[in-house]
């Protein structure tokens, strides 16, 4: 099978065709015939961090996580899905897993999902990391009808998810961004926008919640970015952090009474454990995107598999909106 691998980690340019051997079935995996996958900020951290980062695999490695396609074959104690299923997942790409940068995958069938009905491939192939990411956050913030939810990088991978999932919890949203076409689709997904480079924490705090801070603020920048997040919070607020590698001073967070919860989304995939409960988060996204409460955004950049250096440039770039897809 024609695939895309790395030999060396670094630059977008290492990614190099090659062929490979088309992977066989194996007990409780499926064989997919990948037709889109998406690139997440972790694809790229991967892909230039190699062995600094621990949950990278060894060179020649075949990265992407995200992928759409169909069942090939079916493998031993598998009932949940049979031979030409549409699915979509997030099942390789890290670690010892084999990535979706190539035309099949095998992938553990607790990780795929049927995906939605009314999703193109890619737009299926764009759902599962940063939707499972989203939906985690908001479950574990006990998100509810009538609070104030604040979602910093609204018009992100994982942000523009965690925009909509909140909407659909009942939750008023608010979230920011960086630019007019950032703003505009905020405003389209149903929150209010912020622009972070001219509205101040403490102004947009005044002006949307009358200084008593957000109920639940989901932060998917990261960094120093939480700073802003935790003075934005209200007290004793919940606050969801999907990039936390720093330190960072807590003072804030203590009296404040916040409750700070680190999403990592990889665990199952990396420690092979509560595997399942992807699949049935996936199978909930599903739904949510088949009725219309939910839908992912794609970046206007297409790419195919020998274009994933650019795709990855793109992502790298921050003019993304929504993902960035690639077409296998």
């Amino acid at each position: 099978m024609k695939a895309m691998i790395v030999n060396k980690f670094g630059s977008p340019d290492v990614f190099e065709l090659t062929e490979l051997t088309k992977p066989e079935v194996k007990k409780g995996h499926v064989l997919v015939k990948i037709a889109a996958t998406s690139v997440n900020t972790v694809d790229t951290m991967i892909r230039q961090m190699g062995a600094d980062l621990p949950l990278s695999p060894s060179a020649p490695a075949l990265l992407g996580m995200d992928f759409a396609g169909v069942v090939e074959a079916v493998g031993e104690g598998v009932q949940s899905f049979k031979v030409g299923d549409e699915v979509y997942g997030c099942a390789g790409g890290l670690a010892d897993l084999p990535g979706t940068l190539a035309e099949y995958i095998v992938a553990d069938a607790d990780l795929v999902a049927i995906k939605p009905k009314t999703a193109s491939m890619e737009e299926a192939a764009a759902i599962p990391l940063v939707g499972i990411t989203a939906y985690e956050g908001l479950i574990r913030a006990n998100v509810k009808q009538g609070q104030k939810v604040l979602v910093h990088g609204g018009s992100g991978g994982v942000g523009h998810i965690a925009l909509q999932l909140a909407r659909h919890f009942g939750a008023e949203v608010y979230s920011t961004g960086g630019g007019e076409r950032q703003l505009e689709l905020i405003e389209q997904l149903g929150a209010t926008p912020i622009n972070y480079k001219t509205e101040s924490v403490a102004s947009y705090t005044q002006q949307y919640t009358k200084d008593k801070g957000f109920d639940v603020v989901f932060d998917s920048v990261g960094g120093e970015n939480l700073l802003n997040s935790f003075e934005a919070a209200a007290l004793n607020a919940h606050v969801v952090s999907t990039v936390s590698m720093l330190n960072l001073d807590l003072n804030m967070v203590h009296f404040k009474g916040l409750s700070l919860h680190v999403v990592f989304m990889l665990i199952p995939m990396l420690h092979n454990t509560g595997r399942s409960e992807h699949g049935v988060i996936l199978a909930r996204l599903a739904e949510l995107v088949d009725s219309k409460k939910l839908k992912p955004v794609l970046d206007e950049s297409r790419y195919t598999l020998e274009q994933i250096g650019q795709a990855h440039q793109r992502l790298e770039s921050g003019k993304a909106t929504g993902k960035v897809v690639v077409t296998i």
